[in-house]
């Protein structure tokens, strides 16, 4: 069985590693949406006149939990793919490191979709 080149152990601690990796990344996801779904949630329950900007909420939010669990389960990928810790961790540093971009940029590009969806309203209002 040496002689099978598919017949390796992974070492423990890169076995943890990747886990607690793949668990951080779920929760940030999971946080995400969460977030996510109260803003959609509150957004529809004062909005009702402005169907068209809840619309384009509930679709940036649904867009944003596609992509990040999309790039998650490719970081994950790439975890098991690597050879090494140097390299596990030096994927983790980028990945988080680009998650919080994302995150960053989704939180701002949602802020401003509420943002005009509250101006319709109070516009329809006045």
């Amino acid at each position: 069985m040496a002689d099978n080149p598919w017949n390796f152990d992974v070492p423990t601690q890169m076995r943890q590693f990747a886990e607690q990796s793949v668990e951080q990344a779920k929760k940030a996801v999971d946080g995400f949406l969460t977030a996510a779904q109260k803003t959609t949630a509150a957004l529809e329950t004062q909005a009702n006149t402005a169907q068209s900007g809840a619309k384009d909420v509930r679709e940036k939010v649904m867009s944003f939990a596609e992509e990040n669990i999309a790039n998650s389960f490719e970081f994950a990928q790439k975890l098991v793919r690597a050879k090494d810790v140097q390299e596990v961790m030096a994927l983790q540093q980028e990945f988080l490191k680009a998650q919080m971009q994302a995150m960053q940029a989704q939180a701002q590009d949602l802020g401003s979709a509420a943002q005009k969806a509250a101006a319709s309203v109070a516009k329809r209002k006045s």
